[in-house]
């Protein structure tokens, strides 16, 4: 016991960075020291042949305990460092801490100190509070029937506080969260190949990473922004690394390494957030999720303004099968003045921008919009996975029962909300996830999409 408790203070000691860096110039000097030793007369002791062996495998033996040891260590403590310095990155210090009900901590951070000003290019920029304007011909939600909308979509950390103005609420990040990513490095972003491509000559090319798509779209054109009503669920998730959304795609290049996106919804993503919740997220990247971009504010990029809607917290309530329905609206269009891609949560909630030189396409205009859901399947020998697209449901069983988007729309260069023309459909396994429009006076253009996945359909 004695001999243990020596080795391990040994090894602690030696395994601090100084500790075991200053042995590695001795080791080649020690191993022909022991050579000699063993072979020498020592105290008037001779060590026989065998004794000498033994001496020096529990030399070595040593040696390479301390070697291995003081690697693992080494690389817990560089992992831990590297969490530590991501964390301290990401979390503002903020004003106030609001304890959400479902676990989250918002920190109200002042406006001119949240993430996006870490970015070079923001050092010096002015924030913009307010859009110079916004789209013309906004669909007239009075005239929709909200029988099936008892009360409006609130965020649950709002039932213990709210943030002063002048700041801004941000989910705080916590170790767990950055360690079940699949580095540091890549914590808050999505994997490459996440972008639906209707026109792919080969559909297993949207399918290389696991994701499946079933989506309404248009192209052809020049877009300067969309907007849908969006049906909110709580889908199902098999597996911790898989995750379920439902959202729309502003794109803008081709679908190769220099893809523009600028994505906004809502998801349930276990592996993102550690939970089951449908959270409302934003998502952008510039190089076709390769370098640039992330989820929310988790890296510099979006500029938030508003004090009232947190970027990745949980949405409250949920539609029910069968039962009460509901919805939120995503606006996201382009500044015509300044240029930069601004987004609204409802009709009250204008939460910031993506400034125009974080792109290169859609620094210009949006070249394609996409409408609907997205999964990942992670299972492997061509089974597939049971999470839920939308609310588990085909489109064909309708309204209470499958999810929806209503009030399809897109901006176009007089800044003007339209009715997309030509809205076209795509998704690689309809037997698994399928997608359906439709048109009407009260949801103007419309889809029911998702589905459950695995199915004696869909093995």
């Amino acid at each position: 016991m004695v001999v243990e408790t020596a080795a391990s203070n040994l090894i602690s000691l030696l395994c601090t960075v100084g500790g075991y860096m200053s042995i590695l110039p001795y080791i080649e000097e020690e191993k022909a020291w022991v050579f000699l030793a063993i072979n020498k007369q020592m105290g008037g002791v001779h060590f026989s042949s065998e004794r000498a062996k033994g001496a020096l495998l529990a030399f070595f033996w040593m040696l390479s305990l301390i070697s291995l040891s003081c690697a693992a260590r080494l690389s817990v403590s560089r992992q831990k460092l590297q969490v530590q310095n991501h964390l301290n990155r990401l979390n503002k210090p903020g004003v106030k801490t609001i304890q959400s009900p479902d676990g989250d901590i918002i920190d109200c951070v002042h406006i001119s100190h949240q993430p996006a000003f870490d970015h070079p290019f923001l050092k010096d920029h002015k924030v913009q509070m307010r859009p110079s304007y916004h789209p013309e011909g906004l669909f007239d939600e009075n005239k929709v029937s909200y029988k099936h909308t008892e009360k409006p979509i609130t965020q649950l950390w709002h039932m213990n506080g709210k943030c002063p103005q002048g700041t801004i609420p941000i989910r705080r990040t916590k170790e767990e969260d950055v360690l079940r990513a699949s580095s540091v490095k890549r914590y808050g972003k999505k994997k490459h190949r996440a972008i639906p491509q209707p026109r792919s000559a080969d559909p297993d090319l949207t399918n290389e990473s696991g994701h499946q798509h079933a989506i309404a779209y248009v192209e052809g054109d020049k877009y300067y922004g969309a907007k849908a009503t969006i049906n909110v669920w709580e889908p199902k998730i098999q597996q911790p690394n898989e995750f379920s959304l439902s959202q729309l795609w502003i794109l803008g290049g081709s679908f190769g390494e220099d893809l523009n996106s600028i994505e906004a919804g809502w998801q349930v993503s276990p592996d993102l957030y550690g939970d089951n919740n449908t959270r409302l997220f934003t998502y952008w990247t510039s190089d076709a999720y390769q370098a640039t971009g992330c989820y929310n504010l988790l890296c510099s990029g979006f500029i938030q303004v508003n004090s009232e809607i947190a970027m990745g917290a949980s949405i409250s309530p949920v539609s029910a099968y069968r039962n009460s329905q509901y919805d939120i609206s995503i606006l996201v269009w382009k500044d015509p003045k300044e240029g930069h891609w601004w987004m609204q949560f409802g009709n009250d909630y204008v939460l910031g921008y993506w400034p125009s030189f974080l792109f290169s396409y859609l620094a210009e205009s949006a070249s394609m919009i996409e409408w609907g859901g997205e999964v990942v399947n992670s299972e492997a020998d061509g089974h597939h996975t049971s999470t839920q697209m939308g609310s588990g449901r085909f489109p064909e069983e309708g309204f209470g029962k499958s999810s929806y988007f209503r009030n399809i729309q897109v901006v176009d260069d007089s800044n003007n909300l339209k009715a997309p023309k030509g809205l076209g459909t795509f998704t690689e396994q309809s037997n698994c996830y399928d997608v359906q429009t439709g048109s009407n006076g009260d949801w103007g253009h419309y889809i029911y999409y998702g589905g459950p996945g695995k199915n004696p359909n869909c093995p």
